[in-house]
């Protein structure tokens, strides 16, 4: 009910009877009895049946729920005391290794091993107790929190769930951005056996309300007040909230009248009621035995995480705890994490990629650190981070802020820089061939005479290049690296780093591993190595994780150094699509195999020469589906924008591009009559013109395209304009008349290149 202050008081000592809730009411009597009071927890109505004596005097409030009873004093300042007796039969879904000490005292089902990806919280808690966990410095209050700090808050809130009446198995929308809290609320849902639904403030409101609707879930936890408002008008007359929980902000700055009877509370006040019920039933004999207890199975969904579908309509994900308990166990080998190392979180934490990362670098002791697009590089200084999971797109950021910074400075030092580089650049090209790291889709054995031959001619000018390159760290370098941090490595996911990137930090000593995953798959399922850093690769598959390439028509196994589509199998593909039984038979085959979507070649094995441990790596080379990811980690479905463009005259055919880009670009096929008609009307050409030059026509379907797509998600940067059309005949369209996207950006893609440069 809005407006309604409910804040938690300590409990008057009790015995047998377990007295646990105890709630505040920062309201007038009479505005509760003016009012319909109706909580909707457990799927029943909570109504409130007042005395008609007067407000000044005690009064017994009874509900319709069994063993419930609120009773009220004060006319000014009600407390409200709601006395519960335990229920025989009352269920309570555990994880059991985090709340093993509120387990029945048999020690049945309490375990030692990770069942429940929130199980990690007691084992970091033991081994990492006071080591700082988590510094969220730009929330208002900044917060820090130890590793005992922070798993007695997700203890809390887990229980602060239970308290409102949240069930297992429920479905809660959990729409915030990354922060401490956002953390805490996720592994409480998880741990009382509830699953999240995620996604950022940044989505629209529609997009929202179909992912809350779809997902069938029961209440909402917000990032602010100010979030919750802009959703407000449209979920309050097409969803149904039992609850809205904010993580941040106060109460008092929700819009009025658009939360009329959900129940609201504030982060600190489910963290407060869980608080005093985990003492109540913990020092309560009758309250542990009269519960009926289970744990969390490892194939039990933890979380649903919609991602975009070719229809455009998002997909739920169905996440296990055994799918994302792979990612945590398995990861080491990529990221060596060590107790104190620290990490900048800027990523959406909801995003998979940020979130398996997170959670498997928790369970070695690090130090997170929260940080914004606009304060990342003032953080990075700062903070020094031995570690930065992140997108393409923030290392490409930090090579123009480092290009810019060298641009600037005098023309002597700007001389020395940019042939520092050069010969660092040469001298790691050459180091790669001596190390056996030289990527190739060569298929034959080279001679060991050629191949020992080779490796000497590259040490050999690699050494001559070494005391420039070591000279460059100590004149160039180590000023970047003291700018940047990252003093182990930077982990690229969410689509792929362009070459010139990642020769560029190779050449600077700043280690950049790429990885390579899928929401489907939790997501990670190759990654290079800090052992084996294959430029140009993702790496190999990750621990207990199949691959395999196959072709596109006959779904025949292709060999290494052949280009198909990439299939992938391990414990960390998803379950499913929820409620989408279609879309999962579609992606997942009989026999687990997950289809990426992804055109890629398994790296050939050679016994010798510069391509000897490069054997196994897979290499991608763009999407076969139509979704395209920027270098942003943002997915966009093309076909929205290309059927807007259509409704052009002036536009015959049109392909958008833009695959691990920071922006889109298009290739399109004008209708050069009508495009030449429009150039009249506009008086760009004089009436009698037969012709049209190239840039005026460039510069017409650009105007022509954004007016058309002006209301799409996206919009479209550059474009190329051909004479050829796509056609059967030119392999550029399918018999049905379906467009193959891969081939069109095959055939134009030095031209697409240049569109970005």
């Amino acid at each position: 009910m809005l407006g309604t202050s409910i804040n938690p008081i300590k409990p008057p000592s009790s015995s047998a009877s377990w007295n646990c809730y105890y709630w505040s009411c920062e309201t007038r009597m009479a505005t509760l009895l003016s009012s319909t009071s109706s909580f909707d927890y457990y799927n029943h109505s909570l109504h409130f049946l007042f005395s008609p004596s007067k407000l000044h005097c005690p009064r017994i409030l009874v509900s319709k729920l069994p063993g419930l009873r609120f009773r009220v004093s004060s006319p000014s300042k009600s407390r409200v005391f709601c006395e519960s007796k335990t229920q025989e039969g009352q269920i309570r879904r555990c994880s059991p290794l985090l709340e093993k000490a509120s387990l029945p005292s048999n020690g049945a089902l309490a375990s030692d091993e990770w069942k429940a990806v929130p199980d990690i919280w007691r084992s970091s808690a033991e081994k990492h107790g006071d080591r700082v966990a988590v510094v969220d410095p730009y929330h208002d209050p900044p917060s820090t929190m130890t590793y005992k700090q922070l798993e007695q808050e997700i203890l809390d809130f887990t229980e602060g769930l239970r308290v409102i009446g949240v069930n297992p198995e429920e479905k809660v929308a959990l729409f915030a951005d990354n922060s401490c809290r956002w953390l805490v609320a996720d592994q409480g849902i998880m741990a009382m056996g509830a699953i999240n639904v995620v996604r950022g403030s940044r989505s629209a409101v529609e997009e929202l309300l179909h992912i809350y609707n779809h997902s069938e879930s029961v209440g909402l936890v917000v990032d602010n007040p100010e979030f919750f408002n802009r959703l407000a008008g449209t979920f309050s007359s097409k969803s149904t909230m039992r609850f809205l929980v904010l993580l941040w902000g106060e109460k008092a700055w929700l819009s009025s009248g658009e939360t009329h009877g959900v129940p609201i509370f504030s982060y600190k006040e489910i963290i407060e009621l869980g608080r005093e019920s985990r003492v109540a039933h913990i020092g309560s004999h009758d309250a542990r035995q009269g519960c009926k207890y289970e744990i969390i199975g490892s194939d039990d969904i933890a979380t649903i995480v919609y991602t975009s579908g070719t229809t455009g309509n998002p997909k739920g994900v169905m996440l296990t705890h055994k799918n994302l308990l792979h990612q945590i166990e398995n990861l080491w080998d990529v990221v060596p994490a060590e107790a104190g190392d620290r990490f900048l979180s800027m990523l959406p934490t909801w995003h998979v990629y940020e979130r398996a990362c997170e959670y498997f670098t928790f369970t070695h002791g690090i130090e997170q650190v929260y940080t914004t697009v606009r304060n990342l590089k003032d953080d990075l200084r700062h903070y020094q981070p031995q570690y930065l999971i992140s997108v393409p797109l923030v290392y490409e950021t930090l090579y123009r802020g480092i290009q810019k910074q060298i641009s600037t400075s005098s023309t002597i030092r700007k001389l020395i820089a940019v042939s520092f580089i050069k010969v660092s650049l040469a001298y790691m090209e050459f180091k790669r061939i001596y190390e056996g790291l030289y990527l190739t889709r060569n298929t034959e054995q080279p001679s060991y005479l050629a191949s020992l031959l080779d490796c000497l001619w590259a040490r050999i000018i690699a050494a001559i290049l070494w005391p420039l390159h070591v000279l460059a760290k100590k004149l160039v370098y180590q000023k970047i690296h003291s700018a940047i941090g990252i003093s182990k490595a930077g982990i690229n996911g969410g689509g792929s780093l362009p070459m010139h990137l990642d020769k560029f930090f190779e050449a600077i000593g700043v280690t950049v591993q790429n990885g390579y995953g899928l929401t489907e798959s939790s997501p990670v399922v190759a990654c290079r190595r800090p052992y084996c850093n294959v430029i140009g690769s993702i790496g190999h598959p990750i621990q207990h994780t199949e691959f395999k390439v196959v072709d596109s028509e006959t779904g025949e196994v292709l060999p290494p150094g052949t280009r198909g589509i990439v299939k992938v199998r391990g414990p960390q593909v998803m379950k499913g699509y929820y409620k989408n039984p279609l879309a999962t038979k579609q992606a997942l085959d009989e026999d687990g195999w997950l289809d990426t979507g992804d055109i890629g070649w398994i790296a050939p094995y050679h016994l010798a020469g510069r391509s000897h441990r490069c054997g196994g790596v897979i290499v991608l080379e763009g999407r076969a589906k139509d979704t395209i990811v920027l270098s942003s980690g943002e997915n966009v479905e093309p076909l929205e924008i290309e059927e807007a463009a259509m409704r052009s005259s002036l536009i015959q055919q049109i392909v958008v591009v833009g695959q691990d880009q920071r922006r889109l670009a298009a290739i399109i096929v004008p209708n050069k009559d009508e495009v030449l008609q429009a150039a009249k009307v506009s008086s760009i050409v004089d009436p009698d013109a037969v012709d049209l030059g190239r840039d005026k026509m460039t510069s017409l379907l650009c105007e022509e395209l954004s007016k058309w797509t002006s209301e799409c998600s996206f919009q479209v940067g550059p474009i190329l304009v051909v004479d050829e059309p796509f056609t059967i005949d030119s392999g550029l369209m399918t018999p049905t008349m379906k467009l193959r996207r891969d081939q069109v950006v095959a055939k134009y893609k030095e031209e697409i290149a240049n569109l970005y440069k």
